[in-house]
Order: structure tokens, then C-alpha cells, then sequence
């Protein structure tokens, strides 16, 4: 019989949307082996990401300081060391992972699969091979699999969400009788961003709804200026960016209605979450693995593939391709519209 380990150290530093996948995987793998100790390493402002399960502890692991280089690396071994891990799930499969694992000598660890060539098939400009890979949610909970912990994701469990503190409803201007909808118009590269004039169609027409909230979401300067302006120029429109910490955002995110994200982390945090969540894709794709957890096909609005064949030609959103600028364009908003209110009336995962 196959030896398990007890105390798994689990690794994935970055990115957002890749870590909070890390964590839906982790709550139905808990969930199914509650006698599994589990230790998660990341960047430190995603501990909230894991701070409603009691049965992961969170490790900080500061890169690009106390623990930047080799003799960081080992640095950080050593303090992991005290922790009586036997056993490593490698959930980023890079450098930095692979010599952390190499100082564990003797401890088993096992690598995450990306499934490069699959996707190099998938994003390739001649013979695209076009069909739907493993999603990343199915590649991670292989990890556990192969330690001998049947993961079993039909079978995630998504907690009540918390109640919303006073100081979060009064910055919120939080009313019970509205729908709220959340709007995450960024993502990290630009072939992954919806046009903005066509996201404020989008806005202007929801906003012009008496019974529904738009909460704006984002980050950095740049982004929360033009957020800002939209809160100031459409009625029933909050911008929350840089008003919130990552711990009461996700607890915002809960008790939203539905959430409308690009490709990219809020989008997963939404599913954490159980919320109906509808995604814009442009340079990437559903097919990719990158899907927010348990959504319907239909809440993933695609350009045009007939006028863009290529799409996706990039498996992260880090490439762009000459001609397809305007790809994105072909998602009408009226149809982004129609898809929000549909997700309103969706019973949650």
C-alpha cells in the first residue's frame, strides 16, 4: 500500500488567478481528507485567499527580498524545514520551485503537468489543434492524485459567505434590495482587456437599472483614476479599487450577484466563491484551461472566430498578434449586457 504523506507543503507563488484556483482545489481536497495537515506557500497578500479554511496554515514567501536568490531559497527551506513536511506538491513547476524541492532531499514532492505541448498545439499558427485541454483545476488536484488522495471537484464545497461587516456596507453604501454586480474591466495584458469604450456601453446601460449596484474593481494608480471617472459620470456605479483590502474585497465578492471579469484573477475569486461569473476573452481561450470554476460554456463570450481563426494565440495573454487588435470588439456589449442579467437570475455553483 502506497505511502501517504501527512503534512503537505503546497506551492504556488504566483499568479492571483492561479492561486485562487490553488485554493478551490485545496477546499475539496480537505474537504474529502480532513486528516491531511496542508501548508500553502505564496505571496504574502494572498494569504486572505486561504485564511476560511482552518485546515491550511499560510507561509509568506518574500522573493523579492528575504528570500530572493539561492541563499534566499534556502533561507526560506529553513524555515519550512521545522514544519515536519513529507511530502511536496509542486503547483508552479519553475526554478524557484524545483531548487526549494531539491533542498527537501528525500522528501517526495511531485510536479504540477502544464501540459506545454498541448497548449503549444492549441496557440500554434498552423495545424492549430482546437479542442477544450484539461482544465488547470483538474492539473492541480492530478498532484494529489498521484500522492494517493482521490480529489473528487464535482464535489467542492462552497461555505456561506460571512456576514458583511458595518464599515464594509457603509463604504459600500450596501443595500439588501439591489443586485450587485461586480466589474473587473482589467487584466494584466492588454490582448486580455476588453475595449473601454465598449465596457462603458456595458456600464452605462446596467448603471441606468434602478434595482441593481455596480461595484468596480481593479488596482493601480492608473486603473483606479479611470474607474473613478466612471463612478463619477453613471448613477448606481461604486469604484472600490484602492478603497479595500484583499481580505474585504473577497468577502465583497461573496455576497455579489454576479461578476464580470476579463480573463484574469477576479474571475477566479468570484468562483472561489460560488458566484455566476462571466469572463471576456480575447487573445486566450476557455480551451486553455483557464475557465473559472464550474461555469457554464455560455458565460465565456469569445471574439468572432470565424474573422480572428487564430485566436487564441497566446496561452497567458502575454503575446499579441499583429491584425487581431480589435478582436474583442467583436463581443458586442449588448450581448455582455444580455449574459449579466441572465447570470443574475443563475442559482450558484
Amino acid at each position: 500500500m502506497k505511502k501517504m504523506p501527512k503534512h503537505l507543503l503546497v506551492i504556488r507563488l504566483s499568479a492571483m488567478g492561479d492561486v485562487a484556483m490553488v485554493a478551490l482545489v485545496l477546499r475539496a481536497l480537505v474537504s474529502q481528507h480532513p486528516q491531511l495537515k496542508i501548508t500553502v506557500l505564496s505571496k504574502p497578500f494572498l494569504a486572505p485567499l486561504f485564511d476560511s479554511n482552518p485546515a491550511i496554515s499560510f507561509v509568506g514567501a518574500e522573493t523579492n527580498s528575504h528570500h530572493k536568490g539561492l541563499l534566499g531559497l534556502y533561507r526560506l527551506y529553513k524555515e519550512l524545514k521545522s514544519r515536519d513536511i513529507d511530502g511536496i506538491a509542486d503547483l508552479h513547476n519553475v526554478l524557484r520551485s524545483r531548487l526549494l524541492c531539491l533542498f527537501f532531499a528525500g522528501t517526495k514532492s511531485i510536479r504540477l503537468d502544464k501540459g506545454r505541448d498541448e497548449k503549444k498545439a492549441l496557440i500554434r499558427r498552423q495545424n492549430k489543434v482546437f479542442r477544450p485541454l484539461k482544465t488547470t483545476h483538474e492539473r492541480y488536484a492530478d498532484v494529489f492524485r498521484e500522492f494517493g488522495f482521490d480529489t473528487d471537484l464535482s464535489k467542492t464545497p462552497f461555505p456561506t459567505a460571512k456576514p458583511l461587516p458595518t464599515p464594509l456596507k457603509n463604504k459600500t453604501a450596501w443595500q439588501k434590495t439591489q443586485k450587485h454586480i461586480g466589474i473587473a474591466p482589467f487584466a494584466q495584458h492588454p490582448s486580455k482587456n476588453y475595449p473601454l469604450d465598449l465596457m462603458e456601453v456595458v456600464i452605462q446601460k446596467l448603471s441606468a437599472r434602478s434595482n441593481v449596484q455596480l461595484l468596480l474593481f481593479g488596482g493601480g494608480n492608473e486603473e483606479i483614476r479611470t474607474l473613478s471617472a466612471l463612478e463619477k459620470k453613471y448613477p448606481n456605479t461604486l469604484c472600490i479599487a484602492g478603497k479595500i483590502h484583499l481580505n474585504e474585497e473577497l468577502l465583497l465578492i461573496s455576497h455579489l450577484n454576479c461578476m464580470l471579469s476579463m480573463d484574469s484573477g477576479n474571475g477566479h475569486f468570484a468562483a472561489l466563491c460560488g458566484i455566476p461569473t462571466l469572463t471576456l476573452w480575447g487573445g486566450t481561450h476557455p480551451h486553455a484551461g483557464f475557465a473559472p470554476f464550474r461555469q457554464p460554456a455560455e458565460n465565456s463570450l469569445i471574439p468572432d472566430l470565424k474573422k480572428y481563426p487564430l485566436i487564441p494565440y497566446s496561452v497567458y495573454g502575454n503575446k499579441t498578434l499583429p491584425g487581431y487588435e480589435n478582436a474583442m470588439r467583436t463581443i458586442a456589449p449588448e450581448a455582455v449586457v444580455k449574459q449579466v442579467l441572465h447570470c443574475l437570475e443563475a442559482k450558484t455553483p
